[in-house]
């Protein structure tokens, strides 16, 4: 079995993990991001697979992933909607702190530590993967991305977001968030590791599936929250794509 595992980024995670769930705490970005995030995963969600989001349980009978699941900021949103979640990630810490959260919460939440290339070989198979802020954590990216395909059943949907690699990005993402607001710890992300739009959908059409729509994530310092964004993809984005039928 091959993996696509960083183990100098896995590091950096574990040693955060104790504090996913503190809206104060390392993961503070990610809290505020959150509701962003999830507006555009239901939305895309409910599109493909023609659910109201009005409704109870509007995901009932879909099985999705959540790759790098971390403590279940989105692993959990999903139960509630009805979904059969499993959530999986490379940093072992973090299985236990979402296992006690999702309990906790009253959700029965499949999370294990293991990695999206061990469960493809394991024939696994998803209606939908998520695939947020960890494409720039791996080792090959292009082989990652394969991987998520395999995991879907076809015509299944597949979410990814990453951080655009720019001067703005430099600015914002890595000295921004790390030295100035400190809101990560230094050395959180490498700004060589970050990949642009089109570079990442060049690599979703390599991986065989393809691409249906990508926005940007934005920040506005003077409301302090994030919105979606047609245009600007300048920093933080997220692409939706398809597995052909």
């Amino acid at each position: 079995m091959t993996t696509t595992v960083d183990a100098s980024e896995i590091a950096k995670f574990e040693a955060m993990a104790a504090e996913w769930w503190d809206p104060n705490g390392k993961f503070k970005p990610l809290h505020m991001l959150n509701p962003c995030r999830l507006d555009y995963i239901t939305s895309q969600i409910a599109e493909e697979f023609d659910r109201d989001l009005s409704t109870p349980r509007a995901f009932d009978g879909l099985r999705i992933l959540d790759i790098g699941c971390g403590g279940g900021l989105l692993s959990e949103p999903m139960a509630r909607l009805g979904a059969d979640v499993v959530g999986v990630d490379a940093a072992e810490r973090n299985i236990p702190v979402a296992q006690t959260h999702a309990a906790q919460s009253g959700l029965e939440i499949d999370y294990r530590f293991t990695t999206a290339e061990a469960m493809a070989d394991a024939g696994e198979q998803f209606d939908a993967v998520l695939n947020m802020e960890v494409v720039e954590h791996v080792a090959d990216p292009q082989a990652y991305l394969t991987g998520c395909q395999q995991l879907l059943k076809p015509g299944g949907l597949h979410i990814c977001s990453t951080i655009n690699r720019n001067p703005k990005s430099f600015a914002v993402a890595i000295l921004g968030a790390e030295y100035v607001m400190r809101w990560l710890p230094k050395g959180t992300h490498d700004w060589s590791k970050f990949i642009t739009p089109d570079e990442l959908y060049d690599l979703i059409r390599k991986a065989g599936l393809n691409p249906v729509d990508r926005k940007g994530f934005v920040f506005n310092p003077i409301t302090w929250g994030w919105s979606l964004s047609d245009r600007d993809l300048s920093v933080n984005y997220v692409t939706a794509s398809l597995k052909p039928v």
